[in-house]
């Protein structure tokens, strides 16, 4: 069976603005540029919007006491952020407990994690307390509760920033080993489960390999 090969970030930004060529004309100076780096006042935004949702959650009373990592996701963080971008994705991510998902077959008790008991802190808590410490720090009018997401607006310092509060997920083999991930509830209820470290990872890489050599 043979597959296609990979697609490149800039080609899959290419191909997207060329479909709309019939609505607007695009330069080939215009397709490069952007999908080049963020300028350099750009990059300040960026990482300004990265380092006050930090602040947000370490100065919070209640969540500096608790167990949190906090990273960039998506295209930010694999260094593929093109000038389009209008915003950036911050994973708030509790560390202090996990779910799990074990293969077919395979217990509780095979894994060594039956004697563990519940964290007593749920995730809908957590969302909300990530919500609190995000209008304590912008502000009621510059955060806006999403269904999967908390959006902290953009101003002349930095750019639109979406909060992804998560928690640790553990996805075991038969062997016990595991991989970690992130999963979530939206407000509708709806649960999903990502890989963002290693998605981090593989978009460094791939990106390295391509258009920033």
């Amino acid at each position: 069976m043979f597959s296609k090969p990979a697609t490149t970030h800039t080609q899959t930004v290419r191909q997207h603005l060329k479909k709309n060529r019939e609505m607007a004309k695009y330069t080939e100076s215009q397709l490069t540029g952007w999908t080049k780096p963020p300028s350099d006042s750009e990059q300040t935004k960026l990482e300004n919007s990265e380092r006050m949702v930090r602040d947000a959650i370490n100065s919070d009373e209640k969540l500096k006491k608790k167990s949190i990592e906090t990273f960039g996701q998506g295209s930010y963080a694999n260094d593929t952020n093109v000038r389009l971008n209008s915003d950036i994705d911050i994973n708030v991510r509790y560390t202090g407990g996990y779910y799990f998902s074990l293969p077919p077959d395979v217990t509780e008790e095979d894994v060594n994690i039956a004697h563990i008991g519940s964290s007593g802190y749920s995730f809908s808590e957590f969302k909300n307390d990530v919500e609190s410490s995000l209008v304590n720090k912008f502000s009621r009018k510059e955060v806006v509760r999403n269904d999967k997401c908390i959006t902290v607006k953009a101003n002349t310092n930095r750019i639109e920033t979406d909060v992804v509060p998560t928690w640790n997920f553990r996805r075991y083999s038969k062997d016990g080993s595991y991989v970690i991930g992130a999963k979530f509830w939206s407000d509708k209820g709806k649960p999903t489960v990502n890989y963002p470290k290693q998605h981090i990872e593989n978009g460094k890489n791939k990106n390295s390999n391509t258009y920033r050599r």
